[in-house]
This record gives structure tokens, sequence and C-alpha cells, in this order.
């Protein structure tokens, strides 16, 4: 526990060193401002002109092409490219239109930063908000949690999603007034959705395994069976996947590794991992063809000492 309120504690003081530096800099260039107002020319001869906007023009490309990359992909690294590319067409749309205000060319810069330049902007930094938006937000396993996974009718609801209550109760023999109040109450504990369609979807979740400490009294023991039970099913699944493995094909993949790391070390790679994961879970959340279930897992632990 200390390692994480240490950690806590310089993020703290980062962040708020970053909003001093953030104002200080708002402060000084207030008065900057005003000192270029008055004294900057109207008027300025300069050269390599050229190489400036062609230099602007293939760094707004690349910015292009890297944004579109990395968000096909549904990379988080998208979104300050993303981002950087928004400002990038901001500013093109702000020297064209003052540098040909008085020129022939005032109002075609006019129109296209109205009708291009700006709306681009606008879309990119949607698109990236909503890459923001994507991460499943992590949360600890409760009580309730075990409840629902030990309700067979909520199971066979959310497995036969995406779908509407009609369909279901063809799919699943379940009476279409159970299917109803058994979405809305998963609707309730973030594990459904309905869209305007009337069609329900399964909204995939990030559990995070709690401490026993950190449970209360009550429902310790209750945690704990739960905990054990998973285990134990994870065991006889690891055992049945090392039996089959001749029998996956491509779909089978295997890898272990043993690294020396720190407490932060560990914490920084399942963040990655599970920002990864993440990505891929939301890549295709229904049936396709082409597409099959595959079971994930992954463990961290410091092995037994050798003799």
């Amino acid at each position: 526990m200390p390692p994480r309120v240490a950690v806590s504690s310089v993020e703290f003081v980062t962040r708020r060193m970053l909003l001093v530096f953030l104002g200080a800099a708002a402060v000084c260039l207030a008065p900057w401002i005003v000192y270029l107002a008055h004294t900057l020319p109207d008027r300025y001869d300069t050269g390599r002109w050229r190489t400036a906007w062609v230099g602007f023009d293939i760094a707004l490309l690349c910015c292009f092409a890297g944004a579109a990359w990395l968000g096909l992909r549904r990379r988080r690294a998208a979104v300050p490219l993303l981002a950087a590319t928004a400002a990038l067409l901001c500013c093109d749309a702000w020297f064209d239109v003052v540098l040909d205000w008085t020129s022939s060319d005032r109002w075609t810069s006019v129109a296209l930063a109205a009708g291009a330049e700006v709306p681009t902007a606008v879309l990119l930094l949607l698109a990236a908000r909503r890459l923001l938006a994507d991460r499943l937000p992590d949360r600890p396993l409760t009580v309730r949690d075990i409840e629902i996974y030990h309700d067979p009718s909520a199971r066979r609801i959310l497995a036969a999603l995406p779908s509407t209550v009609d369909n279901l109760a063809g799919e699943t023999g379940l009476p279409a007034s159970e299917i109803a109040t058994t979405l809305r109450v998963l609707a309730a504990d973030g594990y459904a959705r309905e869209g305007r369609d009337g069609r329900w979807s399964a909204l995939p979740q990030s559990v995070l395994e709690p401490r026993l400490e950190e449970i209360a009294e009550p429902h310790r023991t209750r945690m704990a069976q739960y905990l054990d039970a998973k285990y134990e099913r994870e065991l006889k699944l690891l055992a049945w996947a090392a039996e089959h493995r001749g029998e996956f094909g491509p779909w089978g993949k295997a890898s272990r590794a043993a690294a020396r790391l720190t407490e932060a070390d560990l914490r920084a790679f399942e963040a990655e991992y599970r920002e990864l994961l993440a990505q891929y879970c939301q890549l295709r959340r229904h049936p396709a063809p082409g597409v099959r279930e595959v079971a994930v897992r992954f463990y961290a632990f410091p092995p037994p000492a050798l003799d």
C-alpha cells in the first residue's frame, strides 16, 4: 500500500507543477503579445517563404497519415496526433486568411478556412475524444458482479446479444417479460445498453480482482469463495488447453517470459497490457464470419525459488 500512496503523491506534485507552469506561461505571454502588437511592422519581406509553407504542408501531411494509420488501429497514440493535426489545420486557416486579407485571394482563403480546414479540425478533435471515451474504465469486482455471473438467465441473455427482446425470447426460450426485466437490471448495472432501434448490446467490462482486505467483512467470505472457484476453473481451462494444444491450429498462441522488474515497472506493464487488450476487445464486439472468441489470460507473479 505505501508504494501506491507514494506514486499518487508524485503524480499530484507533477500535475501541480504543470498547472503552475501553464499559468506562468499564460501570464508571461500576455505582455509579450502587447509588446509585439506595438513593435511589429505591418509589412515584412522575408526569404525562404516557399520553404516555410512547403515544410508546413509536409508536416501536415505526415500528421494526417500518422493519425489515419493509428486511428484505423484504434491506438490511443492517435489522440495526441489527431489533436496536433487539428491545431495545424487551425494555424493553416489563420495564416491563410490573415496573410491574404489584402489580396485578391481573400475570400478564397475564407471559404477554405470555413468550409474545409476548421470543420476538419473539429472532426479530428471529435475523433480524438471518441478514442478517449472508448477506453474501458477499470473497476473492482463486487458482490453484485458475482450475483450476475451466477444468474443463468442473465448469462444466457448476455451471450445472445446483440438482439431484440422478441428475438431473445426465441433464442433463449425465456419469457419476453423476464428478458425485458433482466435487461433493465443489466442496464442499471452497466452490462447492457438499448439502442435507438430497440436492439440491446452487451457492454464490455474491465473488472479488476479486489484485495480481500478491501472487501467489507459481510461479503469477504463470499468473495474469497468466488475467487477460489474462479482460479480452480482457470486451472482446469489451462489443463484442457495443454491437452488439446495440437487442435487449435493458428488460433492457439502461447508465450511466457521472465523479467526483472520493479513494482512500478510491473504496474506500468499491466497498464499497457490492459490498454492493448481493451483496444482489441472493442475491435469486434459482435459475432461475424471469420471471427472466433479467444480466451486471453495474463498472470504475473514471483516464481518459487529453485533449489
